[in-house]
């Protein structure tokens, strides 16, 4: 595995849980649908990959290891790269992968993309719920460009992130219906204010309908949504040029 990840670290994200075994129990409890999205996922990624033989996937924001789990299982002859900038995230991916038989098809990279040493050329990728830990609208679209610029023309890219105006009415009605899921939901007070609290300090969402406009930028067509729950929403794009 390049670059290694058997010591500890954590970027102290919100979302971020030191042990692998609770990660999932937790981020469910915090986010409805959170399944969802990935069962969604997979069902895009299947349909756009179909006529592909032993397709290789990467995987940003790889951390925690759901993507990877997810579709690992589901397509045994699918392989994967993932990158993540947490190593700690990493270790729990790693220790989630091995557990489930998979690591003999994934190699992980404690890297970010923009400065990542590979010349591949993927057939499809996924950034999921990592985008708004990313400051500024530049960045993010450099990261998305990174991610273009590994894809083969026609290669599915499947993205979900937080969004919206944190100063805005709707962001407010939102994200009190937010509190309300987490606290039912066995999150304590302390976590949801953490989690409050870090819009703007080490997460930086946009609105939405940029997401489109970023998406088109980087180097993608055919943007659609396939996925809402509050104020995170998934969209489906694929590289151009694009010959359905």
């Amino acid at each position: 595995m390049e670059d290694s990840i058997s010591s500890t670290g954590s970027a102290g994200s919100p979302w971020e849980q030191a042990d692998a075994d609770q990660y999932v129990q937790n981020i469910s409890r915090k986010i409805p649908g959170y399944q969802l999205q990935y069962e969604l996922m997979d069902t895009l990624l299947t349909a756009l990959l179909a006529q592909q033989t032993h397709p290789g996937l990467l995987i940003v924001g790889a951390g925690g290891g759901q993507e990877i789990l997810k579709l690992g299982r589901e397509h045994p002859d699918w392989n994967f790269s993932g990158l993540d900038t947490s190593q700690g995230m990493l270790l729990a991916a790693e220790q989630r992968l091995e557990a489930a038989g998979l690591m003999d098809r994934v190699q992980l990279h404690h890297r970010e993309i923009s400065s990542w040493n590979s010349s591949r050329q993927y057939d499809a990728a996924t950034c999921m719920l990592m985008l708004h830990f990313v400051e500024g609208r530049e960045n993010k679209l450099a990261l998305l460009r990174s991610i273009a610029g590994r894809l083969k023309p026609g290669a599915p890219l499947c993205l979900s992130a937080i969004n919206g105006e944190p100063a805005s009415p709707a962001w407010r009605i939102q994200m009190a219906g937010w509190k309300l899921h987490m606290l039912g939901n066995g999150i304590e007070l302390g976590q949801w204010q953490i989690f409050e609290q870090s819009f703007g300090e080490t997460s930086h969402p946009l609105p939405a309908e940029e997401m489109d406009c970023l998406l088109e930028e980087a180097g993608f067509t055919a943007v659609s949504r396939f996925f809402g729950s509050y104020l995170i929403d998934g969209w489906v794009a694929v590289k151009a040029p694009y010959s359905p």
